[in-house]
């Protein structure tokens, strides 16, 4: 869907569709996603069987190759797929290679759809939204339109469909990973932070379509939003700091240290505190930042500006004090702009206006 140029909040919003068609009424629906992975796959099927309140007996799909880049990947997307298939009680198929001529239906399909929502976009006049919720509900208002045409065959189709499970398949790749000394653990080739006191502790990583979840003794003990790609990180600083602070030493060598700056006073805090005191400038630092894990954020960040601005030395008991006494933080300067009389436009283009006929009469006169 990126040829389409959505944004969100004026960020490109580069996205998937993940399309499910009924090929006798052409009924259709869909769900974003952002790969062809399993855990999409998943989503979107049983998201789309559970609004239609049935499932066919076949699914049938293209070879999904870009779902899998090795063997034994390949075999692994196979065996959860199966298990998919046989928990709905449906016979899967796929076209033969290079035969997309047995896949028309639904390739057509796409193109309509797409260009569906391209003319929905132009005539809309904005391919903006303010927020993912409101481009999915213009999505979800789209297929309705779409499928308003199609109650007739549906209704035949209905009749055929059988009964849904009582619950959705755990479409979740569960893993074991180990904690490594820098309170991070690796997944799908991405790392993701988790809380000090698992440092060499083996957790259960649950991978979803769009998070994951971490557990630990029988308890989901953290939820994030999983990352795109590979060779990326999501660092929590609340995470570490306890560990951090205990071990000073590690801060300045931390891989990903530029994670530990919450906004950017933060960052020019420590860079003052550097100046000030070389030797133990980012000891300081971290007792400030686990004030901001322990008390609040934007309170530690409101003191730090005061104390920038105003060119006081920082610290954390000063911080302290300010955080815990929050009337002594003034407000951010508001720039005061005095209403705008328009009247004296009015008087203007009516003097320009009484000039220009005044003119008009002595040319005339002449």
């Amino acid at each position: 869907m990126n040829s389409l140029g959505v944004t969100i909040a004026r960020q490109p919003f580069d996205h998937l569709i993940y399309h499910f068609v009924l090929t006798y009424s052409n009924w259709e629906t869909g769900t974003v996603c952002f790969s062809e992975s399993f855990e999409s796959l998943a989503e979107g099927l049983q998201g789309a069987l559970w609004e239609l309140g049935g499932v066919p007996e076949v699914h049938q799909a293209d070879r999904m190759s870009a779902a899998v880049s090795n063997l034994s990947e390949k075999k692994e997307f196979t065996k959860r797929y199966e298990a998919l298939l046989h928990y709905y009680d449906m016979d899967g198929r796929k076209i033969q290679p290079g035969k997309a001529n047995e896949d028309s239906d639904v390739e057509q399909r796409h193109h309509r759809f797409k260009v569906a929502v391209d003319q929905a976009l132009m005539l809309r006049d904005s391919r903006d939204f303010v927020s993912r919720e409101a481009y999915e509900t213009f999505l979800r208002q789209l297929f309705n339109q779409l499928n308003a045409g199609r109650r007739g065959r549906l209704t035949e189709e209905l009749e055929h469909l059988c009964p849904l499970p009582k619950r959705r398949f755990d479409a979740s790749k569960k893993l074991r990973v180990k904690v490594g000394p820098s309170s991070t653990i690796p997944v799908q080739g991405n790392v993701y932070s988790v809380h000090s006191r698992l440092i060499g502790e083996r957790v259960e990583v649950r991978l979803f379509a769009e998070h994951l979840e971490v557990w630990y003794a029988q308890k989901k003990v953290e939820i994030m939003p999983r990352l795109r790609g590979k060779h990326h990180h999501h660092i929590n600083y609340r995470h570490i700091i306890d560990w951090l602070v205990r071990k000073p030493g590690a801060f300045e060598q931390y891989r990903y240290r530029d994670d530990l700056f919450p906004s950017s006073r933060f960052r020019m805090a420590y860079d003052a505190l550097k100046r000030q005191t070389p030797a133990r400038g980012h000891k300081e630092y971290l007792k400030i930042l686990q004030l901001a894990a322990r008390e609040t954020e934007a309170g530690v960040n409101e003191a730090l500006r005061v104390l920038l601005d105003q060119e006081q030395p920082i610290n954390a008991d000063a911080v302290k004090r300010m955080v815990r006494s929050a009337h002594e933080i003034p407000p951010v300067a508001d720039v005061a702009v005095d209403t705008v009389d328009l009247s004296t436009y009015d008087q203007l283009l009516s003097s320009e206006l009484l000039s220009s006929e005044l003119l008009c009469t002595q040319e005339v006169g002449i």
